[in-house]
């Protein structure tokens, strides 16, 4: 059913990334390569279904036999978020099935419309009514209550640090596992030696591309003091040639924030960052140009002249702004890269491979890149540190996210032991 489902996605995904443009402004050029790319999970998961092992165990008891067993944990709650709904759906829902769990879906109140419509594909694969359930509404009235129904057996989350925090919290009065995928502050750190090139557009794509709403966003960038000044104005230079427009149109480089509170947000944080003395040298402001239809647009911004201390660069901004702080080692590199509640990931941009490996060690989070940014896999796991959340979503660890191991003990020999002493 899964490698079922997989061909249906790929079958109808020019649709669903069109419905997932309109819904959340993200670049139909990104989201309709991003509807088929989701296939991927579905047949990986489809094909690690029947492999799960458990494993036979050579304890030192004699007379026992002692294996352990992998079993799924019931019902899965899986509440996703507005920024990317079918793809983040599919980290949760594909290992989920494949180990064995029925699901119930909640997805954002701002993008519902593509996992509703997805929903169909589910029984067109042959799915038993009632193993894969969407419910919609906001945080409260449906979020809420299915984090706290007694028959939830865990709960599979994407979003923010603080609503992750109330999951995790109400997860917990029920002793209810989670996975959590929150936010980041995630920095890219560029060395003097970096192919230079190569970093300015790792550098762009970290941060302007989906309009900055990515939890994997590297939109703090931290730049070897000798290279800065230069680095800085070919990054000005390159992103303010981005065109703002309509996100249908295949030319189109950076579309509109996704809902209104969002937009504000951005913008409250921009304000922020120039009271607290950052020098905006790029942007700073709603784009209101040719194409701005919707009045929900901000132009790529850059701050220099950031210390590592102010708001834009200990929280989360979410939209298409960039903080540039300078540093002079590597391990000042390394300390002002791991100074925040944050850490899902990070970019290294150098050409010395023992740096790079250093680099891999000391940073504080649950991925890297080096030289390059923004690649994912079905085959690798996916996932922060700290603030940034708990457990991993693809690769062979997920499915074992979902399930519970079962450790059992047969005795071989029932000759009769003293009862008052442990076996």
């Amino acid at each position: 059913m899964l490698l079922r489902l997989a061909d249906l996605i790929e079958r109808d995904a020019p649709r669903l990334g069109e419905i997932e443009v309109r819904d959340n402004g993200k670049l139909l050029a990104e989201m309709g390569m991003q509807t088929k790319y989701l296939a991927e999970w579905y047949r990986y998961y489809g094909g690690l279904a029947d492999k799960v092992e458990g494993t036979v165990i050579p304890v030192d008891r004699p007379d026992m036999f002692c294996y352990s067993r992998y079993e799924p944990l019931g019902v899965i709650a899986m509440i996703t978020p507005w920024n990317s709904p079918l793809l983040l759906l599919a980290w949760k829902l594909a290992p989920a099935l494949a180990a064995g769990n029925t699901a119930v879906i909640k997805p954002s109140e701002f993008t519902s419309a593509s996992t509703l419509e997805f929903m169909p594909l589910i029984e067109e694969a042959g799915f038993p009514k009632g193993v894969v359930n969407c419910i919609t509404g906001n945080g409260k009235d449906a979020g809420a209550p299915l984090v706290a129904h007694p028959k939830t057996a865990m709960v599979a989350f994407t979003g923010s640090d603080t609503a992750g925090e109330q999951i995790y919290a109400n997860a917990a009065r029920k002793i209810a596992p989670v996975t959590l995928e929150l936010g980041g502050k995630s920095p890219n750190i560029v060395f003097a030696d970096a192919d230079f090139e190569a970093a300015i557009m790792g550098t762009i794509s970290g941060i302007f591309a989906a309009s900055g709403q990515t939890c994997t966003a590297g939109s703090r960038l931290l730049v070897e003091r000798p290279l800065h000044d230069r680095f800085v104005d070919r990054l000005v230079e390159v992103a303010s040639q981005a065109k703002i427009g309509d996100p249908m149109a295949a030319d189109t480089h950076v579309g509109p924030i996704t809902t209104p509170p969002q937009f504000a947000k951005v913008l409250h944080y921009i304000e922020t960052a120039q009271k607290e003395g950052a020098t905006c040298v790029l942007g700073g402001n709603p784009y209101t140009g040719p194409g701005a239809k919707g009045n929900l647009f901000i132009e790529p911004t850059i701050f220099t002249g950031v210390t590592n201390q102010m708001t834009i660069a200990q929280e989360e901004v979410f939209g298409p702004v960039l903080a540039v702080i300078p540093f002079d080692s590597e391990e000042e590199a390394v300390q002002i890269a791991n100074g925040t509640i944050f850490g899902l990931a990070a970019g290294v941009w150098t050409t010395d491979l023992a740096r790079a490996l250093r680099m891999t060690e000391k940073l504080k989070t649950g991925m890297v890149w080096v030289n390059t940014y923004r690649a994912v896999s079905y085959t690798t796991p996916f996932g922060g540190t700290k603030r940034s959340g708990l457990g991993r979503e693809c690769g062979q660890q997920a499915i074992k996210e979902f399930m519970e191991v079962k450790t059992v003990w047969i005795a071989q020999k029932t000759a009769t032991t003293n009862p008052f002493i442990m076996r």
